[in-house]
């Protein structure tokens, strides 16, 4: 029978990971695949830190060693940063090999590249674990996209971030002692910057788009903003209205163009998101013949990732196009460009004896908090005008406590 082997680029937490997941599951792979699946390389930084692999596995820090073995079919990358990962990845395609990433950063800058090289050389790119850790989001779009045409894409894709907002509001801690414990647990690295600024899930939402719609928006039109500026007191005041802070990725045809935001918003207890707490994540599709379907799941960790890489290295070795559906699409606008309709906004600071008649007061709470419902344009001059000093945006229906009126201006 013969071997598929498989070289691993980085033995960090998703690279043992895969690792350990293909000695785990040897049999499954080989009842799919019809041949054994085989690890016959490791790329490392440090050769003499000790690590629990089989001793017949080449163990190297020169990527040309790998490149150079006799057979070589599937690489598994698994490092961090733009570079090197991009060139080993070209040059393992020109070798003939199918390549499999979890790097969002480099997949975000260089994806389109990659497919392209692939598509010359007759080999295929797995990227299912460059979004939303082990959700397998990135297959069921592929799937939605033979016949239906999605709308609207909404995701929570920074477990980081859902971590941190989930401490501070059940444990009452402050942004920094939530951090802390997110670093401590291994959630957070020692730089969080690009998960609590947002750049994290713009990386993975730029990769959604592109699978969505086939383009993507410019990204210096991207509204990125992280969850630095979410207060315990904000927390807990939105509590009062029955809302919860979540930081949320939405991309959407609007007026035939692609727009995007990565930005704290608000939900209240009929969003599919309201419960996706700690370092779960989560993506919402609205397409138009399925109409919405949420999946969920651990967005991180050794083996959720790991789940995603191996199940793509199935998807490769089958030697499926992942060009599929990687085109410029038909799409349905979902509407009007946005900011011609009414919205609900939670705010901060503005008076309860402002009078504005495109202002409509839905709920007060018995701080400076209030929700509001009004134009994405009046909410702008609000905050250029210094009325208020918070301005953040509910998704889905919205219930005033102790009231069961909803009211629904934004949707999913």
């Amino acid at each position: 029978m013969s071997v598929i082997k498989v070289a691993i680029l980085g033995f960090g937490t998703v690279g043992e990971g895969v690792y350990k997941t293909i000695q785990s599951h040897t049999e499954e792979l080989e009842g799919v695949l019809g041949r054994k699946v085989e690890v016959a390389a490791v790329l490392i930084r440090n050769k003499q830190k000790k690590r629990n692999i089989d001793e017949d596995v080449l163990i190297t820090s020169d990527f040309d060693e790998i490149l150079d073995l006799p057979q070589l079919d599937v690489i598994v990358e698994a490092i961090v940063d733009k570079e090197p990962p991009f060139t080993f990845l070209k040059q393992a395609i020109q070798k003939g090999c199918h390549v499999i990433t979890a790097n969002k950063e480099m997949f975000a800058h260089h994806g389109n590249e990659l497919l392209r090289l692939a598509e010359k050389h007759n080999v295929s790119v797995g990227y299912e674990a460059t979004v939303a850790g082990g959700i397998p989001v990135i297959q069921t779009l592929r799937q939605l996209l033979n016949v239906n045409r999605v709308r609207h894409i909404q995701g929570i894709l920074n477990g980081t971030s859902n971590f941190i907002l989930t401490e501070m509001r059940e444990k009452k801690h402050s942004f920094s002692a939530a951090l802390s414990l997110a670093q401590a647990k291994g959630f957070a690295e020692a730089d969080p910057t690009n998960d609590v600024e947002g750049y994290d899930a713009f990386y993975k939402t730029m990769i959604l788009s592109r699978i969505a719609f086939g383009e993507e928006p410019n990204w210096e039109e991207v509204g990125r903003e992280g969850i630095t500026s979410i207060t315990s007191e904000l927390i807990e005041s939105a509590e009062k209205h029955g809302l919860r802070f979540k930081h949320i990725a939405s991309i959407c045809m609007e007026g035939g163009q692609i727009n995007a935001t990565v930005r704290p918003a608000l939900v209240g207890k009929s969003h599919p998101f309201y419960s996706i707490e700690g370092v779960e994540n989560a993506v919402n599709v609205n397409s138009d013949i399925v109409g919405s379907i949420t999946l969920q799941g651990p967005g991180a960790g050794m083996f959720p990732t790991a789940s995603a890489v191996i199940e793509d290295l199935v998807y490769v070795c089958q030697n499926q196009s992942t060009n599929k559906n990687y085109k410029k699409t038909i799409s349905v606008n979902y509407g009007d460009k946005e900011g011609n309709g009414d919205e609900l906004w939670f705010i901060q600071g503005l008076s309860k004896d402002y009078k504005n008649p495109l202002i409509t007061w839905i709920a007060q709470s018995t701080d400076d908090t209030a929700v509001i419902q009004t134009t994405r344009e009046e909410r702008e001059k609000l905050i250029n005008q210094q009325k208020v000093t918070s301005c953040f945006q509910i998704l889905g229906e919205y219930e005033k406590l102790g009231n069961n009126k909803e009211v629904t201006l934004a949707v999913l």
